[in-house]
C-alpha cells in the first residue's frame, strides 16, 4: 500500500526519515547493452522522473497485482523513443490479465495517433536480453503465479529479485546457488499467508548464503533506522532511489 499509508498515524507513517517513505516496488536493471524494469507499479512515472530514466528496452513482470502492474500506461513515453514497440515479457496468465486491463494498448484503440503498442512476450523459459540471460523463478505467492527473476552474465549469477513470495520450488533453488546479491520482499514482521515475514526472509537468505541481500517490498511494519540494527553485516533495508554497482 506504501508508506505512509492511508489513514495510519503510526510512527512509521509519520516519520520524516526519507527512507521511511515507500513507493511500490520495482527495479530498474541497466547493463552495458541493455536496460529494463521489473514491474510499473502505481508511481512508476514518479520513480521514473526522480531517477531520471531516459532508456527502455523491455519491461518484466512479475505478476498482476495492482501494485505492480498500474503504471503500465506510462509505458507510451519509452514507446515514442524507441520508433517500435516495447518487449513486455510476462507469463501467459499475467500477460491475459494486462491485456483486459489495458485492452486499449494492446487491441490497436490506442488514445492517439502513434501510441505505441506493447510487443507481447511469454515466459516460457530463461531468455536473453542483451548479454544478460534472465532466468524465472517460480515462487508460491497465494493463487497468484508469480515470477521472480535471476540476472546471469557469462558464469555470474549476478542478482536475483523475488519480491512477491512465500515459498519457492525445490528446482528454482537450485537456479539460484551461488546468487551473488539477493534482493527479496518481506512486507510483514508478523506471520503472512501469502509472503515471507522478516523471520522468513532472513533464513531463506542464510540458506542461499549471497554475499549480500537487500529486503524490500517493505510495509509501515519497518522504521529503517531501528531495524537495520537488528540484521547482520551483509543483510539491508531497500529504500527508495537506493542504487546498486553489480
Amino acid at each position: 500500500m506504501g508508506v505512509p499509508m492511508i489513514r495510519c498515524q503510526c510512527d512509521v507513517c509519520q516519520s520524516k526519515d526519507p527512507r521511511d517513505q515507500r513507493l511500490r516496488s520495482s527495479i530498474y536493471v541497466q547493463t552495458s547493452d541493455r536496460s529494463w524494469v521489473v514491474d510499473t507499479g502505481a508511481e512508476f512515472r514518479i520513480q521514473v522522473l526522480r531517477e531520471n530514466v531516459q532508456n527502455l528496452d523491455a519491461v518484466l513482470y512479475s505478476h498482476s497485482h495492482a501494485d505492480h502492474i498500474m503504471g503500465f500506461d506510462d509505458l507510451r513515453r519509452f514507446g515514442s523513443t524507441h520508433g517500435g514497440a516495447i518487449p513486455i515479457y510476462a507469463s501467459r496468465e499475467t500477460m491475459q490479465n494486462l491485456e483486459k486491463s489495458f485492452a486499449y494498448a494492446f487491441n490497436g484503440t490506442a488514445r492517439f495517433p502513434g501510441y505505441v503498442l506493447p510487443e507481447p512476450h511469454l515466459i516460457e523459459g530463461p531468455f536473453p536480453l542483451g548479454d544478460t540471460t534472465i532466468h524465472p523463478i517460480r515462487v508460491e505467492h497465494g493463487r497468484a503465479h508469480v515470477f521472480g527473476f535471476m540476472f546471469r552474465q557469462g558464469p555470474r549469477s549476478v542478482a536475483a529479485y523475488l519480491s512477491d513470495c512465500k515459498t519457492i520450488y525445490p528446482d528454482e533453488l537450485k537456479i539460484l546457488e551461488g546468487v551473488e546479491t539477493l534482493i527479496l520482499g518481506t512486507p510483514c514482521r508478523r506471520t503472512h499467508p501469502t509472503h515471507m515475514n522478516m523471520i522468513e526472509g532472513m533464513a531463506f537468505a542464510k540458506r542461499l548464503s549471497p554475499r549480500q541481500t537487500y529486503f524490500t517490498h517493505l510495509s509501515h511494519d519497518f522504521r529503517h533506522a531501528a531495524t537495520q540494527k537488528e540484521l547482520p553485516d551483509n543483510v539491508f533495508l531497500a529504500y527508495d532511489g537506493l542504487r546498486l554497482e553489480l
